[in-house]
């Protein structure tokens, strides 16, 4: 039988009480099943994995596709799943509550709010404003079973505001606000990640590791990192060997496809006996 959405909850809640574990990045079905085969504990969606693969840029596809995607993702697998829930899809704090809500109602076990504008000569929200939307998050969580993970976004290093003192002060806001779990993408050094953990403690950390990184798990547990996530970089992965592949196509080559998995190999992935 499915594990029920109360228990995928809890289960997630507990990976963030101790340890360190790796929440993969998922873009449609076929990866969620693929990642959750290797014996992951939860997964996240991804808003740029997503969107690329419908033809868009990132935080350009709409509040009821990403809904849809988000119940696409939840019934492709057992395991809990933290949305990417952008910067909550409303202009208000009470917008927020309402889309939080919905979001709730796909089954996930956690949710990410981000303080991002999308406007590149003001791209933050000033830290009040986004601590509301943060708030009124957490009411909605909490007219909702209170069992969703609600977790804070401090988006300072992915918009170009490179200052980590800033990214503090709104991790810690937020974290008053009522987040569970607190993010800054874009951090890098042992002594921002550091610095972060320190900041917030005692509520988890989640650090994007996104490239290829000087530290290997251990070493952000070391750092007090309760959970590392890819963000887009497993769909990134995919996109770039597509699109070494098809460019060879085009000088009438077929070298690309050097390494493809074999279709063998998928069908038995898919039909549980890989």
């Amino acid at each position: 039988m499915p594990r029920a959405t109360a228990e995928k909850r809890a289960a997630f809640r507990a990976l963030h009480e101790s340890g360190c574990f790796i929440l993969p990045n998922p873009w449609d079905i076929g990866s969620a099943k693929y990642l959750a085969s290797l014996g992951f504990k939860a997964l996240a969606t991804t808003s740029s994995g997503f969107a690329w693969s419908t033809g868009r840029a990132d935080n350009h596809v709409t509040r009821e596709i990403i809904l849809a995607h988000l119940s696409a993702i939840v019934a492709a697998t057992d395991l809990p799943v933290n949305a990417d829930f952008e910067n909550g899809f409303g202009a208000t704090p009470d917008e927020v509550a309402q889309n939080v809500t919905l979001g709730i109602a796909t089954g996930v076990a956690g949710l990410s709010i981000e303080d991002s504008t999308g406007n590149a000569a003001s791209p933050l929200r000033p830290i009040d404003a986004a601590a509301q939307r943060i708030a009124a998050a957490r009411r909605a969580i909490d007219q909702n079973g209170g069992d969703t993970l609600l977790v804070g976004r401090a988006e300072n290093f992915v918009v170009g505001v490179q200052d980590l003192d800033d990214a503090i002060a709104r991790l810690k806001t937020y974290a008053d606000a009522g987040a569970d779990c607190l993010y800054a993408p874009g951090i890098k050094t042992r002594e921002q990640i550091e610095a972060v953990v320190a900041a917030v403690a005692p509520k988890p950390v989640n650090v994007l590791v996104g490239s290829v990184s000087p530290f290997t798990l251990e070493d952000l547990a070391a750092m007090g990192v309760r959970r590392v996530s890819v963000g887009g970089a497993l769909a990134r992965s995919a996109w770039g060997g597509f699109m070494a592949a098809a460019q060879a196509l085009t000088e009438g080559r077929f070298d690309g496809f050097a390494g493809a998995a074999s279709g063998a190999q998928l069908d038995a992935q898919f039909l549980g006996k890989a």
